[in-house]
């Protein structure tokens, strides 16, 4: 039988650090933020998938000693190319459907001013799952005989043990009408 399913997957963590250099020379970090993360992936070769995408990193620091504020932002682009670390060697097309789930989206680890002040340093992490869905071929066992009693549900033995009987409350009922 043909069907679609799994043929590939792969993680990949990726730790990195972005330097920001901010209109002034800041005093001190006030906070710091990754928003608006998009990201598209596309299968690259038979071992790999490529991630490419972008997020904003804000800034919010002080500067001229500590007595005014700002915001910087900062876009950040990347490639991650991810390793397929399973691999369905069956797949019979060359046709296939990424699947990318963010196990951990564009994170601040840590911010904090470098470059003999005039720069910022961001520590970032990010983390991706990836699945390859394509045709590939599947056995299916079939009885010739038909149906087999022993794979049958209605065999299974659902009595109740003593054991069970012993926790069951026979004033249950009552308890909870009377409220």
């Amino acid at each position: 039988m043909i069907t679609k399913a799994v043929c590939g997957k792969g993680k990949k963590f990726t730790q990195e650090t972005h330097s920001v250099t901010p209109s002034h020379r800041p005093s001190s970090i006030l906070g710091c933020w990754v928003i608006n993360h998009l990201y598209n992936a596309k299968k690259k070769s038979d071992d790999a998938v490529e991630v490419n995408g972008s997020f904003d990193i804000n800034i919010w620091y002080s500067y001229n000693d500590n007595t005014k504020t700002e915001v910087v932002t900062e876009r950040v682009t990347y490639c991650d190319i991810v390793p397929l670390s399973i691999k369905d060697d069956h797949c019979i097309s060359d046709e296939y459907d990424v699947i990318c789930k963010v196990i951990q989206q564009p994170n601040c680890l840590e911010c904090t001013i470098a470059g003999k002040g005039h720069k910022i340093n961001v520590d970032i992490e990010r983390e991706f799952l990836i699945q390859v869905i394509g045709e590939t071929k599947i056995y299916v066992r079939v009885n010739p005989k038909g149906h087999n009693e022993e794979d049958d549900d209605d065999m299974w033995d659902y009595a109740v043990t003593d054991d069970e009987l012993e926790t069951v409350d026979p004033h249950f009922h009552e308890a909870t009408s009377k409220d």
